[in-house]
């Protein structure tokens, strides 16, 4: 049971028009290395959902997206994604803005083959008004009503974790793994990068098991990737790049994404790609991020 892939041959199983959720939240622990690889492939008309970072604006702005459903875009300590954002002013792509919460429902309703779950999230608001593809029922119990957050099925999830084994165990160990769980089991296939590819023994030991949020049947592939994750996060290994990610938004206003796509991206390895941002070690120095 070897589900050992490189980030190519995980590209390689997209196809245009797949419905593709991406792990991690903002600028953390973001499958980059595989966003990278997409962007160097012919890959397009994709919808994307996810918590979004540099994964959907670099995606939206290499035009690989037809629409995108998230929570939010944002960089964190830079507020909007600079890409983005671009995308949505000048009409680029579809889109379908929805709560943080509603968001999980729809992964854990594909996740259990449900249509739909019921939720009070979201009434009262606009969040209705400006999706109209969401809709409002009634119960069948009482007189109230309820958003019907629909499933969101995925083709494929994106994700990058701390550990892995081959038989596609993966370990978190940061402070919060965020949905990730949820999108593996919400995907028909679920593609990891890991930064440390170990023996499957690792996983007997109870202190590290209990950092194992889904089935290793969930996991269709995994690829060895250390600093994979860069410029977001992989806590606790190491934190975001703010200086790449400072250069990253400046480059929205300076040279377009073509030049940053030029300098880190185009015909890059991501052994290349790292020793342009200062090498693996500069990475797993990077800080962890003080709230």
């Amino acid at each position: 049971m070897d589900k050992r892939m490189t980030t190519a041959d995980i590209v390689g199983e997209l196809r245009d028009g797949m419905t593709i959720g991406i792990g991690g939240w903002g600028p953390r622990r973001k499958p980059m290395a595989l966003i990278r690889e997409i962007l160097r492939s012919d890959v397009k008309d994709l919808t994307i959902v996810a918590y979004g970072g540099a994964d959907v604006g670099m995606l939206c702005a290499a035009g690989k997206v037809k629409k995108v459903i998230f929570a939010f875009v944002s960089l964190d300590f830079i507020p909007l994604e600079p890409y983005f954002r671009q995308a949505r002013q000048k009409g680029e792509i579809e889109t379908l803005e929805i709560d943080e919460g509603m968001m999980l429902l729809g992964l854990r309703a594909a996740a259990w083959g449900c249509p739909y779950i019921p939720t009070q999230i979201g009434l009262g608001t606009d969040v209705v008004k400006v999706n109209p593809e969401l809709k409002v029922i009634d119960s069948p119990y009482d007189e109230k009503e309820w958003v019907a957050m629909p499933a969101l099925k995925l083709d494929v999830s994106l994700l990058h974790v701390d550990r892995a084994d081959e038989r596609g165990v993966c370990q978190i160990k940061g402070n919060d793994h965020y949905m990730d769980d949820w999108f593996a089991r919400a995907a028909d296939k679920t593609f990891v990068t890991c930064d440390e590819l170990v023996d499957s023994n690792y996983f007997n030991n109870p202190e590290e098991s209990r950092y194992v949020y889904w089935e290793r049947s969930m996991t269709s592939g995994v690829s060895l990737v250390p600093g994979g994750a860069h410029p977001s996060s992989c806590g606790p290994l190491y934190g975001f790049d703010v200086k790449h990610f400072k250069e990253y938004n400046a480059s929205a206003k300076e040279g377009g994404f073509e030049a940053y796509y030029e300098k880190y991206i185009q015909s890059s390895t991501e052994e290349e790609y790292q020793a342009k941002v200062g090498g693996l070690d500069a990475i797993k120095q990077l800080p962890m991020p003080v709230y």
